[in-house]
C-alpha cells in the first residue's frame, strides 16, 4: 500500500437491536436485521450491511457483535454470502452501543495495529451504494487525524424517531462537505423537530461512525473508564464456543447500559460530521418501510395474500390469511401466523410501546414467532392443545438435531419430503416420504438429514408438558450439550 492507502478498515456490525417498531414481523427472537423485508433487496439487512462494503479498498472481514441467542442466525447468514467474520462476539445481555463498540475496538487490536473501525448498525437500508462508498472514503482522512466521524442524513421531515447532530457550519450535501460537531440532540418532540429541519446545520444521526481504534478507546477511558475496564476484563480470557467468542458475563453484566452518543459523542471535542446522501433509511417503522416500497397508483403497498378496493396510501402485508381492505386510508395492516397489527401509518412509531405492554403482560407473541429458527433449520407450530402439539420441522441438507431425550413427552414423526435418518436408542434407520416412526417418552433419539434436499417432517407431540426446555442434549453439532 502507498501512503494514501496505508490503512485498514475493519467493519464493526452491531446486531443487538430488537426491531420492536416492526412488530409483529420483527420480534426479539428474530428481529429486523435478520429478515428479508427490504423491498430493495432479496437479502437480509445484515447481509446487505456487509455486501455494500465489497468494493471498498483495504476492507477486512467484519467483527460482528450480537446477542448469544442469535449466534447461529448470524453465522448462517454470513455463510450464505461467503463471509468468514474476523469475530462473532456474543453479548450475554444487551448493554446498548457503548459497551459493544468498546468490545469491538479492543478485539480489533488483536487483528491489526490501530485499524480504522467502520461502525455500522445491521438493520439499515442504503439504496445508492456508490454514494455511500464515496462518503465513507471521504471520512478516512478525518479518522486518520484522530477525529470521530459520524454521518448525517439531510432531514426531509420533522422526524421524532431520530437523534439530530448540530454542526458548527452548514452542511453541503451536494459536495459532501462536513463540519466539526457542535452537539448531539436526543430524539426531539415534534415542535422542536419542526424548527431543527429549517436549519442546514442540523442532520439526522445515522448511527454510522468511522474512527481509529485507539481514538475511541482513549475517549472511552476518558469519559467512561468503568466501561473500558469492564469490557477489557470481559475479553481477558478467550472463551470460544465453536467459532463464537463469549464474554465473561460477571464483568460485562456490570457495564452501564448507554449509547455511544451519550457516553462519548455528547462529551468529546473530536466529533466531525459528514453528509451521507445515499438514499439511507433505518426502516425503523412501518411508515418508513411504506415510504421506500413500490406503490400502486393509489399509494398502496400490498404484499402476499391481499385484496384491496378503494384504499389509499396503505401498507398491507399477509403471511397467513387473506386480508381484504375496503374503503380505508393511511393504514398499516400486518398479519402473521399468530398476530395482527392494525394502526394508522403515521402512528407506527408507537408500536414499540405496544410491544413493551405485551412483554409486561408476559405474552409470548411479543418475543417469539410461530416459526422458530435453529442452526439445523426451523420449525413452525401448526396447532396445539392442552397436552398435544403439532409442528412442521424443516432440516437443512447435511444437518442434524441433537441426540436428545424428553422426560415429559412422546413424539410421532411423519416424513413429508426428503429422506430422514432416525436414531432411536441403538437403532438407526432411514425413513422415506409418507413413512413414520414413534419415539417414546424418555428414549434417546436424533433426527438427521444426510441427503441433498430439504427434509420436512410433521411432528406430533403428546405429554404432560410440551415446553422447549424439556430437552436433555447428549451430543450436539452446535455446542449446545446440556443446554
Amino acid at each position: 500500500m502507498n501512503i494514501v492507502d496505508d490503512y485498514e478498515i475493519i467493519p464493526v456490525i452491531i446486531c443487538g437491536g430488537s426491531g420492536t417498531r416492526l412488530w409483529p414481523m420483527s420480534r426479539l427472537a428474530y428481529p429486523k436485521q435478520f429478515l428479508k423485508c427490504n423491498p430493495l433487496s432479496n437479502k437480509t439487512f445484515l447481509q446487505d450491511t456487509q455486501l455494500r462494503l465489497k468494493k471498498f479498498k483495504n476492507i477486512c472481514n467484519p467483527i460482528i457483535i450480537c446477542n448469544v441467542e442469535h449466534r447461529f442466525i448470524v453465522a448462517e447468514q454470513m455463510r450464505e454470502i461467503d463471509i468468514n467474520p474476523s469475530a462473532i462476539i456474543l453479548e450475554p445481555e444487551g448493554k446498548n452501543t457503548a459497551p459493544a463498540i468498546t468490545i469491538a475496538a479492543l478485539k480489533s487490536q488483536e487483528i491489526s495495529n490501530d485499524p480504522i473501525l467502520l461502525i455500522l448498525p445491521a438493520d439499515h437500508s442504503v439504496e445508492d451504494e456508490e454514494k455511500f462508498k464515496i462518503s465513507i472514503e471521504k471520512g478516512i482522512p478525518h479518522a486518520n487525524q484522530n477525529e470521530i466521524v459520524s454521518f448525517g442524513i439531510a432531514p426531509n421531515k420533522a422526524e421524532t424517531g431520530f437523534g439530530y447532530i448540530e454542526a458548527e457550519k452548514e452542511l453541503d450535501f451536494k459536495k459532501n462537505n462536513g463540519s466539526k460537531i457542535k452537539k448531539f440532540i436526543e430524539k426531539p418532540n415534534l415542535e422542536k423537530a419542526q424548527k431543527l429541519i429549517l436549519n442546514k446545520k442540523y442532520s439526522w444521526n445515522s448511527g454510522i461512525y468511522l474512527v481509529k481504534s485507539n481514538t475511541i478507546l482513549n475517549e472511552m477511558k476518558k469519559y467512561e473508564p468503568s466501561i473500558y475496564s469492564l469490557c477489557k476484563k470481559s475479553l481477558d480470557e478467550n472463551l470460544y464456543d465453536l467459532s463464537f467468542q463469549r464474554l465473561k458475563e460477571n464483568y460485562f453484566s456490570k457495564c452501564k447500559s448507554i449509547s455511544l452518543d451519550n457516553a462519548i459523542m455528547e462529551n468529546t471535542n473530536l466529533g466531525y460530521v459528514l453528509p451521507l446522501n445515499a438514499k439511507w433509511s433505518d426502516i425503523g417503522s412501518w411508515n418508513s418501510l411504506w415510504e421506500i416500497s413500490k406503490k400502486d397508483s393509489s399509494g398502496n403497498v400490498a404484499q402476499n395474500n391481499t385484496l384491496i378496493e378503494n384504499a389509499k396510501n396503505c401498507f398491507i402485508k399477509s403471511d397467513n390469511r387473506l386480508i381484504v381492505a375496503l374503503d380505508v386510508e393511511d393504514l398499516v395492516i400486518v398479519d402473521t401466523y399468530d398476530a395482527v397489527l392494525i394502526t394508522k401509518r403515521n402512528s407506527s412509531q408507537n408500536v414499540r410501546g405496544i410491544v413493551s405492554n405485551l412483554i409486561s403482560a408476559d405474552l409470548k407473541e411479543a418475543k417469539c414467532h410461530k416459526k422458530v429458527f435453529r442452526p439445523w433449520g426451523n420449525y413452525i407450530s401448526v396447532a396445539e392443545g392442552l397436552n398435544w402439539q403439532v409442528k412442521k420441522i424443516n432440516v437443512n441438507p447435511g444437518e442434524s438435531l441433537s441426540l436428545q431425550k424428553h422426560n415429559h413427552r412422546a413424539e410421532h414423526w411423519i416424513v413429508v419430503s426428503g429422506i430422514a435418518t432416525v436414531e432411536i436408542a441403538q437403532e438407526k434407520k432411514k425413513l422415506n416420504k409418507n413413512e413414520s416412526t414413534f419415539i417414546p417418552k424418555g428414549q434417546k433419539h436424533r433426527l438427521s438429514n444426510e441427503g441433498g434436499e430439504l427434509l420436512t417432517i410433521i411432528e406430533v407431540q403428546s405429554g404432560s408438558y410440551l415446553g422447549e426446555d424439556d430437552i436433555i442434549r447428549f451430543k450436539d453439532n452446535y455446542g449446545r450439550e446440556g443446554i
